[in-house]
């Protein structure tokens, strides 16, 4: 090669900052936003608030830095070890040459997924219209029995137990366990759906857990769950997680509740409220009772002055006044008009004969007869509505009461202290026991065999 040929066009060399340009302008034009999943590894978070840090897999790494404004929207910080999905732009970093990813979105690998697949999903059912309010099944006011599906073991069943204690005793909590959370969970809680659903024993079903990540949550967030909850008889109710969690079984139950103690109280009546409610209409009934009483004794009392101010005496006197006073004018114009007084006379005579007193007491007396009748069918009209009003309310404590369960053949057992027995737990042998059936009580003694 000749000197010639091995110098340089001069017209064609790069300082180091131009290249870097060129190669940053043909990698930001080639490549646009890409989306990468790796681990984090060399995090530093520097004075300014921008990140800068390592993904990498097996195989390689790339340098990466996330600016102050991107990274403050984050909900989660990521660590050295945390595997993330990120949303990056290529480029150089002139100043040095290196190659570098700018991070302008982040979030968790794994729940990421998740997320997405929610979203994904929730559209889908969304677009069925599973999750329109006229689809929708109001909860029965006073539920007999509600079957809670759920783990046996967590906190969600506690809550929900001990709200029902307190707020409506007579209803039943009946337990239906599955499990909540892991790669089995979906298809148990479908299947339990279907299951209670077929069984006709139940007026609510509960379908609840307590809180966690989106990936704790992930069976209620199942296709096949969520179908089971459309396609249930009986009104569902979700409360899944805490207040600020959402599931696809909230969308497409009949009713949503932020907590299991909250779904407790929106499915059970207010006992104490219902006490003081059928206390108060006691109250009025015996006051509107009352106030029709002393109406009738008023007007009993109106009808008897009526009465007295209407005798035969007072009548008999204001007729001899105005005979004394006829017979006057008679006598005075005897003489000159004798044959037309005569005519008078006989006139005022069949007059006198029609308003005679004992027909007019005869009047008032039939009147007040009426008036006694008109009063006694009120009074026994009234009474029949609420004896008819007290009867309604009297079956429907009925419906909800104990007493009627046991009719149906059931038992409550109670220990020697007088304590209802839940569990065979803490029952020794040969302890004497009480159970209590429609008809009366028997006595019992455990076997000297350990429960089973």
């Amino acid at each position: 090669m000749t000197p010639e040929a091995a110098a340089p066009d001069p017209r064609k060399i790069l300082t180091p900052s131009a290249l870097n340009r060129l190669v940053r302008e043909l990698l930001e034009g080639a490549l646009p936003m890409v989306w990468i999943e790796g681990e984090v590894s060399n995090f530093m978070r520097a004075a300014s608030g921008h990140w800068y840090f390592s993904l990498k897999d097996a195989g390689a790494e790339v340098r990466c830095a996330m600016f102050a404004r991107e990274n403050a929207r984050l909900r989660f910080r990521p660590g050295n070890g945390a595997r993330v999905l990120a949303r990056a732009r290529v480029t150089l970093y002139e100043a040095r040459g290196s190659f570098q990813l700018v991070v302008e979105q982040m979030e968790e690998a794994g729940e990421g997924a998740l997320r997405r697949a929610f979203e994904q999903l929730k559209a889908k059912l969304q677009a069925e219209g599973l999750f329109e309010a006229s689809r929708k099944r109001a909860l029965p006011e006073f539920p007999q029995r509600i079957g809670v599906i759920t783990s046996a073991a967590g906190a969600a069943i506690r809550d929900v137990l001990s709200v029902a204690r307190r707020r409506f005793a007579l209803t039943e909590i009946e337990v239906l366990p599955v499990l909540v959370q892991g790669a089995e969970a979906p298809a148990q809680i479908a299947a339990m759906l279907r299951k209670a659903a077929n069984a006709g024993r139940y007026d609510v079903l509960l379908l609840t857990r307590g809180g966690g990540s989106l990936e704790d949550l992930a069976a209620f967030n199942d296709e096949g769950v969520a179908r089971a909850i459309v396609s249930s008889p009986v009104p569902v109710v979700s409360a899944v997680g805490h207040e600020v969690d959402f599931s696809i079984s909230d969308f497409v139950a009949d009713l949503r509740a932020p907590t299991p103690s909250a779904a407790a109280e929106l499915i059970l009546p207010d006992g104490d409220a219902l006490a003081r409610g059928l206390a108060l209409a006691a109250a009025r009934l015996r006051q509107a009772w009352g106030r029709r009483t002393q109406d009738a004794m008023q007007r009993l009392d109106h009808l008897a002055t009526r009465l007295q101010n209407q005798r035969p005496q007072q009548c008999l006197a204001m007729q001899r006044d105005r005979m004394l006073a006829l017979r006057e004018r008679l006598l005075r114009a005897h003489a000159l008009l004798h044959e037309r007084a005569s005519t008078r006379l006989d006139r005022s005579a069949a007059r006198l004969m029609a308003q005679h007193p004992h027909a007019r007491l005869e009047q008032l007396e039939r009147r007040n007869t009426d008036l006694h009748r008109r009063l006694v069918a009120a009074w026994q009209h009234g009474g029949e509505r609420q004896r008819q009003r007290l009867a309604e309310l009297a079956r429907a404590l009925h419906a909800v009461s104990p007493l009627d369960v046991l009719k149906r053949g059931y038992a409550i057992l109670f220990d020697e202290a007088g304590a209802v027995l839940r569990s065979t737990r803490n029952v020794a042998p040969n302890a004497r026991l009480r159970a209590r059936l429609a008809d009366g009580e028997l006595p019992l003694r455990v076997d000297d065999r350990k429960p089973v």
